[in-house]
């Protein structure tokens, strides 16, 4: 005998959208794996020196960020002694420590990690949008990696479980794409300088410069 829940789950499937919408459970990579020509950064850290900014608020959160973001940048070769971890006191200082780090010119990419959950007040919607404003104008203006590695949900669950969750881990992620540009803009710097972008022999500076 056919139960309620099931009747109405079978009137629902016949509605268009409604399985793809409501009870799918396959997700796409987050990054799709493309084949083709073209020019791209490796997964590969050896030799990259990496900064990371981390967020204090929501420490209970941005922690676990911090430590999926360094345990994937030990996977991928960056040495303990070639990273730097700088702990700021919310989202809304990101910016700022990201561009001491980009001034230094002693790094090739730099990480922001941080946190911010919607509460009962706008406070959200400042945080979070001049965060992400001030750390692309970081990126842009310095010419350098600065990849955005800050939660922006509606609750403590969904940070939760992008942070080591069954959403994997946002840091992780975070780190992952610093590799990949800042060994992206270094084949750049090389294709520009009329060499082979996948020679292993030249190198480049932190400003992206064939050396």
């Amino acid at each position: 005998m056919v139960s309620a829940d099931e009747s109405l789950h079978a009137e629902l499937d016949q509605q268009p959208g409604h399985f793809a919408a409501q009870r799918s459970t396959h997700r796409l990579p987050a990054i799709d794996d493309i084949e083709g020509e073209g020019i791209r950064g490796t997964a590969d850290g050896t030799g990259l020196r990496i900064a990371v900014a981390c967020s204090r608020f929501n420490g209970h959160v941005t922690s676990l960020l911090l430590t999926g973001a360094l345990a994937e940048l030990d996977r991928s070769g960056v040495a303990a002694a070639d990273r730097t971890v700088a702990w700021v006191p919310g989202a809304f200082e990101l910016p700022l420590a990201a561009m001491a780090m980009a001034t230094t010119r002693r790094y090739d990419a730099v990480v922001c990690l941080g946190a911010v959950i919607r509460g009962e007040t706008s406070h959200f919607d400042f945080v979070a949008g001049q965060c992400a404003a001030g750390i692309q104008r970081v990126q842009l203006d310095m010419e350098l990696p600065v990849v955005f590695g800050v939660l922006t949900t509606e609750n403590l669950d969904q940070a939760l479980a992008r942070a080591g969750g069954g959403l994997g881990n946002k840091g992780a992620e975070a780190a992952t794409s610093a590799i990949e540009m800042a060994n992206l803009l270094r084949r750049l710097a090389l294709a520009g300088a009329g060499l082979p972008s996948n020679s292993g022999a030249a190198t480049a500076d932190a400003t992206g410069n064939a050396t």
